[in-house]
């Protein structure tokens, strides 16, 4: 049994020499461990101050060298939700460009409105050459065009040309032609009724949104020029008086025609009648887009047997600004073969007697003196009449 307990004896001085070596492996471990941060902070912090300065290195770089990042050079194909004002809105070419399409939402009250706008300054800040503004009212093709191609060809910047059919119709002009994408947003029309005077409003609002077309005038899709443009435009532009049909008739296709409800803005005295065919200024053209006077009375008390667009224009502007009127239209017709329309020109019309009286034997009053040149357009003529009509124009009509 003594035998025994002599390992127990034995252990415990052994124990105590091995705890204090433990004791002091334990001690020492803090130190190690305050050790390893200290040289890891020695590599951070110049790592840190590295990054720092060539952070502000950057900046100056772009701030004063507009040193562009790697990445700006790539855009992005989101478009903002909100469109943002093109810069040259603010100058004056932007309010001066015509447009450059023709197409548009806006509904007629909205286009009425957009082209009354007019400057209150009579001088305009810029070169402005005044244009024509050929506006062609049709249901559908224009088989004259090429004659019309003929006419235009040379004078590209003195005319615009502004074209209404049925809605549903759709031209296929080339590029190169003048006719070109020159068609408005159009409605139906019916003919007496107020949509052709609608129609002829729409074409005159559209042209007003140019501000270089200084006349307008109102052709058919059987109408043709009998002069050359040179001719044309100088005898239009040059002119003191607009161009349109308007009289007194106290017939039964005149003044029978009136409604007592068109008093007291229309009296009966003031009733006139004149041809649908017009040329006018652009004072005239605001006339016409900017009445909400007179269209309501002709649009509820002129009704077939009151042919409308017979008699709105020229009572309208015969009240507001009678001395600015001809009195005349420069849109030949032939009313000779009698009937409710005038004649219409084929093919065998077209010789040289035919060119002779578009030319000769006339008389009129232009600037208050008198003139043997008083019609620059013609009307009706079939579209079997374009073969002959090409081939006369360079001798006749100097195109």
């Amino acid at each position: 049994m003594e035998e025994g307990n002599e390992p127990t004896v034995i252990s415990r001085p052994t124990q105590s020499r091995v705890f204090p070596q433990r004791l002091l492996q334990l001690l020492s471990r803090p130190t190690q461990s305050r050790v390893f941060p200290q040289r890891l902070l020695h590599l951070l912090v110049p790592f840190l101050l590295l990054c720092i300065a060539f952070s502000f290195i950057s900046l100056y770089m772009i701030r004063y060298f507009r040193v562009q990042a790697t990445v700006p050079t790539v855009q992005t194909s989101f478009l903002p939700c909100v469109e943002v004002e093109e810069p040259n809105q603010l100058d004056l070419e932007y309010w001066i460009r015509p447009p450059s399409n023709l197409i548009h939402n806006m509904t007629d009250v909205e286009l009425l409105w957009r082209a009354s706008f007019v400057p209150r300054i009579k001088e305009y800040p810029f070169a402005r050459v005044p244009k024509i503004a050929f506006l062609f009212l049709t249901k559908g093709p224009l088989p004259l065009a090429p004659l019309w191609e003929k006419f235009f060809k040379g004078h590209e910047g003195l005319y615009s040309i502004y074209v209404h059919t049925l809605p549903s119709f759709q031209f296929d002009f080339p590029s190169s032609s003048v006719f070109y994408r020159r068609q408005i947003p159009s409605q139906l029309t019916e003919w007496g009724r107020m949509s052709m005077c609608d129609a002829e409003r729409r074409l005159l609002a559209n042209a007003l949104l140019d501000i270089s077309n200084e006349r307008f005038v109102l052709l058919s899709e059987s109408c043709i020029p009998v002069y050359n443009f040179s001719i044309v435009y100088r005898y239009i532009t040059e002119s003191k008086h607009s161009f349109m049909g308007v009289f007194d008739d106290p017939g039964p296709f005149g003044r029978g025609r009136y409604n007592d409800n068109m008093a007291p803005e229309v009296n009966i005295t003031e009733w006139r009648k004149g041809s649908q065919w017009f040329e006018i200024n652009r004072k005239l053209a605001l006339y016409i887009t900017e009445d909400t006077t007179f269209y309501p009375k002709f649009s509820e008390f002129c009704r077939p047997a009151c042919y409308v667009d017979e008699h709105y224009f020229p009572t309208m502007l015969t009240i507001k600004a009678g001395d600015l009127l001809a009195n005349r239209s420069i849109t030949y017709v032939d009313w000779s073969r009698g009937g409710a329309h005038p004649a219409t020109f084929g093919k065998a019309d077209i010789t040289e007697a035919f060119y002779k009286r578009l030319h000769e034997g006339h008389s009129c009053v232009y600037n208050n003196r008198n003139s043997s040149v008083c019609f620059l357009f013609a009307r009706k003529f079939a579209p079997s009449a374009l073969e002959p009509l090409l081939l006369g124009a360079p001798k006749y009509f100097g195109y």
